[in-house]
C-alpha cells in the first residue's frame, strides 16, 4: 500500500504553500489581527485557485477531488495561520453542494460557518439555541449545525452577531443566538455523523500544519541560538525535545491522512480513523507548541515571535468538533460495539 501523496497531491500542496508564502506571511496575519472579519484579499485568491470546490463534485461546480486534497489545503492553511474561513467553507460545502447556495459559496460571495453541538428544531422547521462559540460566526452568512436528529442550514444575514474576545486572535469567534430562526434541512442523522467526522479531521489537518510549521521554526532557532558558545541545538536536552516533537508531528500526519482517505473512500472504519486523528492531534498539537515555547525560551512568549500564535490556535482547534476526551469516549463506544457484534477491533 502506498502511503505517500500522489504527484498531483504534492503539486497541489506546493502550489498552496507558494500562494500562502506570498500572501499570508506573518506580517499579513498580524495585520489582520488588528481588524475584524477575515482576509478578503487572500480569500479571493483562494477562490481564484478553486480551493473552495476542491472536494465538491464536478456536476455541482467543484473540482471533483476529495478529502485527502482538502486535508492538503488545510494543512497548509494551518501552517500559515491563514485568517480565512477555509475550513468552515469546505465543511459546509460538503453538505450544501447542490443547494441554491452552492454557486455563491463556491465563488466566495457567501461565507459559511459550522457548529458541532445540537440546537432545537421545532415542528415548523424553525430552530432555537446557542451552539458553541463559532469560528468566523460574526462574518458568516450561513450556519450549518445539527438540530435534533437532522442537519440544518440557517441564513444568518438577518441575525445580529458581534465578535467576542478570544485567545486565538488569528480567527474571529462569536456566539450565535438563534430564536425561532427559519432553517432548511440538508441532511439526516447519518449526515450529522458524517459532518462531525469531517469536521474533526479538518481541524486535525489544520493542527498538523501548525505543528509542522512550529517544529521547523524550532529546529531553525535551535541551530541559530547560541549559549555557552554553542548552538543550543547541540545540547542533548534540546535534541530530545525536538525529536519528541518530530515523533508527534509524524504521528499526526499518519493519523490525519489515513482518516481523510478513510472518509473519502467510505471505509467501514472511517469513524474510528476520524476519532483517532482528532484525539491524537488535539494532544500532540498542543505538546508540540508547548515544547516549541520551551526551546525558544523567553522570546517564545513575546508578541514578536510566532510560536504563541500557533499555541493559541492549537488551543482552539483542540476543542473544536470535540476535544481529545470526547473522541476517546467515541473510540471506546465504537470498540465496545465491535466487540458486542463479535467483530475484530483491528
Amino acid at each position: 500500500m502506498d502511503f505517500d501523496l500522489s504527484d498531483e497531491q504534492e503539486a497541489l500542496r506546493d502550489a498552496a504553500s507558494g500562494l500562502l508564502d506570498d500572501h499570508c506571511s506573518s506580517v499579513a496575519v498580524r495585520r489582520m489581527i488588528e481588524r475584524e472579519g477575515y482576509d478578503r484579499d487572500l480569500w479571493g485568491r483562494m477562490v481564484e485557485q478553486g480551493w473552495l470546490g476542491v472536494a465538491v463534485d464536478e456536476r455541482h461546480g467543484g473540482l471533483g477531488l476529495g478529502m485527502v486534497e482538502a486535508a492538503v489545503l488545510l494543512e497548509q492553511s494551518g501552517a500559515h495561520l491563514a485568517p480565512v474561513p477555509l475550513l468552515q467553507q469546505l465543511l459546509a460545502l460538503s453538505v450544501l453542494a447542490g443547494t441554491d447556495w452552492a454557486s455563491e459559496l463556491l465563488d466566495g460571495t457567501l461565507v459559511a460557518t459550522v457548529a458541532r453541538r445540537h440546537i432545537v428544531r421545532a415542528d415548523d422547521g424553525s430552530v432555537s439555541g446557542r451552539p458553541e462559540p463559532v469560528i468566523f460566526g460574526a462574518s458568516a452568512d450561513i450556519l450549518v449545525v445539527p438540530a435534533d436528529h437532522a442537519l440544518v442550514a440557517v441564513d444568518l444575514r438577518s441575525i445580529p452577531r458581534s465578535p467576542e474576545p478570544a485567545m486565538d486572535r488569528t480567527r474571529e469567534l462569536a456566539w450565535i443566538d438563534l430564536h425561532d430562526a427559519p432553517s432548511i434541512v440538508v441532511g439526516d442523522a447519518k449526515a450529522v455523523a458524517g459532518f462531525r467526522r469531517r469536521g474533526a479531521v479538518f481541524h486535525a489537518a489544520e493542527m498538523l500544519g501548525s505543528a509542522d510549521a512550529v517544529l521547523a521554526a524550532t529546529v531553525a532557532y535551535a541551530g541559530e541560538r547560541e549559549q555557552f558558545g554553542r548552538p543550543i541545538g547541540s545540547f542533548q536536552a534540546v535534541k530530545h525535545r525536538c525529536a519528541d516533537m518530530l515523533v508527534d508531528v509524524e504521528g499526526m500526519r499518519s493519523a490525519v491522512y489515513h482518516a481523510a482517505w478513510a472518509i473519502g473512500a467510505d471505509d467501514p472504519d472511517a469513524a474510528v480513523a476520524a476519532a483517532t486523528a482528532k484525539c491524537w492531534c488535539s494532544d500532540a498539537g498542543l505538546r508540540v507548541a508547548q515544547s516549541a515555547l520551551q526551546v525558544h525560551g523567553g522570546i517564545g512568549f513575546t508578541w514578536e515571535a510566532d510560536v504563541h500564535l500557533h499555541l493559541k490556535r492549537a488551543q482552539l482547534d483542540q476543542v473544536s468538533f470535540g476535544d481529545a476526551a470526547h473522541h476517546r469516549r467515541v473510540l471506546a463506544e465504537l470498540v465496545r460495539s465491535k466487540l458486542a457484534a463479535g467483530q475484530p477491533i483491528i
